[in-house]
């Protein structure tokens, strides 16, 4: 298929503009807002209605074992070492094929993010910066979304962290609704990335005062918090 031919299909199956505004962001110029959150480690989550998952097995990632991203995060193999190689804390979920199905990274220490945003996370006294949480489709919607990330606050903790902090961004809209059913907190800050041609990237920190979540609460959940209060 032609790169014509490709852009064609792209216009018929997305429209003019979405494929116009992927462009311009792929090849002109893009801005990212990564909100930054934070929570204790030791606050219940919230309840949740997500579904039940059959039992899986949890490993810390390592050199040795990357091998089980292969089947569904075959292009995340060598950065999965490349991150274990420099002393950072992953945890994955294995099934019973021996293959990754999720996986989860902290930092105790500034994390520098070579791979994909470019920029370095500070890390503050008894921090760890949580990053690349992923699923594989299979199991969106269940409670492992939760149990990924309580598995990994349970191993910083016992490294001596109290407080767990990342970034979300500002578009990821279920990613955002994910870190306020875990219980998360808005620091009020912005990490703000610019792309410039593909290939020059710029960054600047920037603050907001207004919640960027309390619009995406449910509305019974936004009532039981008002008649709580």
């Amino acid at each position: 298929m032609t790169a014509f031919t490709k852009i064609q299909d792209r216009i018929k199956r997305k429209g003019l503009r979405d494929t116009f505004g992927s462009a311009w962001r792929h090849y002109v110029f893009y801005h990212w807002e990564l909100l930054w959150m934070e929570r204790d480690l030791v606050s219940p989550v919230p309840p949740h209605r997500l579904k039940p998952y059959a039992p899986l097995r949890v490993e810390t990632i390592t050199v040795h074992n990357v091998q089980a991203f292969a089947r569904h995060f075959g292009d995340r193999v060598e950065t999965m070492r490349e991150l274990a190689a420099e002393g950072h804390t992953g945890l994955m979920f294995v099934d019973d094929a021996n293959d990754a199905v999720a996986f989860i990274w902290g930092s105790s220490r500034h994390y520098h993010d070579r791979h994909y945003y470019g920029c370095w996370f500070p890390v503050g006294p008894g921090e760890f910066f949580e990053f690349g949480g992923e699923l594989i489709r299979k199991y969106w919607g269940t409670e492992l979304s939760v149990d990924l990330q309580l598995a990994l606050w349970k191993a910083m903790a016992a490294q001596g962290c109290t407080k767990v902090v990342d970034v979300c961004e500002q578009h990821n809209i279920p990613a955002l609704k994910l870190h306020l059913r875990m219980g998360y907190q808005e620091q009020g800050r912005i990490m703000n990335v610019y792309c410039l041609f593909g290939r020059w990237k710029f960054f600047r920190e920037s603050r907001y005062s207004a919640s960027r979540l309390e619009p995406l609460r449910k509305p019974e959940a936004a009532a039981s918090s008002a008649t709580a209060g």
